[in-house]
């Protein structure tokens, strides 16, 4: 099983069996990823699995809110729709508590394998400016390599602002360009030089180089990483 959907715990038949063969079919998808290096999605998933089950199981409102309802009558004078809650048994509200505590440490569990296989993976990438850096570092390229292969991935990024009356928050905007090949003439100087001679749209780019030390997957893995660490290196210095 690929993906849990967000209401895997009382969607469809209720049984502690039947979500345990589910959840673990999934973990072990997940499972067989991470022994793959392949981190996105799901990290990310797990860890909004994660967070959805401890709010369920700390907060017995939201836990009782998530359960379907389904039409019962229309008032036509009043213009209203009664419903009610298919699970008011006791029994099976047990049966759910009890699927959400065998779960949580399942996924705590594969949360700090995963976290484990992306601190090592981070440690082995390495970023560093290419050339003269402009004052504004908002927008620019990023070169992807691995000392592995002379392949050279080329992105334009973009730092986009967001605010709200609470947090503001920044997002990284990517679009791959092109690829280089790397040599000792075409190193990373002569890539920045060449993109600014061909692409009028920044004449100055702020560029970086971010190198792994080891193959990686690339969507599931190297991307996210080296995005995760481009804008934490970006945010430091604006």
């Amino acid at each position: 099983m690929d993906t849990l959907s967000e209401n895997w715990i009382t969607e469809n038949h209720i049984d502690f069996e039947y979500k345990k063969y589910m959840l673990l079919a999934y973990l072990q998808h997940v499972a067989g990823s991470f022994t793959e290096n392949k981190l996105y999605p799901p990290l990310s998933e797990l860890m909004k699995h994660y967070r959805s089950l401890t709010a369920l199981r700390d907060n017995k409102k939201l836990f009782h809110d998530s359960i379907p309802e389904r039409m019962t009558s229309v008032d036509f004078k009043k213009f209203k729709i009664m419903y009610e809650k298919m699970i008011e048994d006791d029994n099976l509200m047990q049966e759910i508590e009890n699927i959400i505590l065998f779960s949580i440490p399942q996924f705590e569990k594969h949360l700090a394998e995963g976290k484990k296989i992306y601190d090592f993976i981070e440690s082995k990438i390495k970023i560093t400016t290419v050339g003269i850096m402009p004052l504004q570092l908002n927008e620019g390229y990023f070169f992807l390599s691995t000392t592995q292969s002379s392949d050279t991935r080329v992105y334009e990024y973009q730092v986009t602002l967001f605010e709200n009356p609470d947090e503001k928050y920044r997002a990284l905007c990517t679009q791959f360009i092109c690829m280089y090949e790397k040599t000792l003439s075409n190193n990373y100087e002569f890539i920045k030089s060449d993109l600014v001679a061909q692409r009028k749209n920044l004449p100055n780019p702020a560029t970086y180089s971010i190198e792994a030390d080891l193959t990686l997957p690339l969507e599931e893995t190297f991307l996210p990483l080296a995005k995760r660490t481009l804008m934490k290196f970006v945010s430091q210095q604006i």
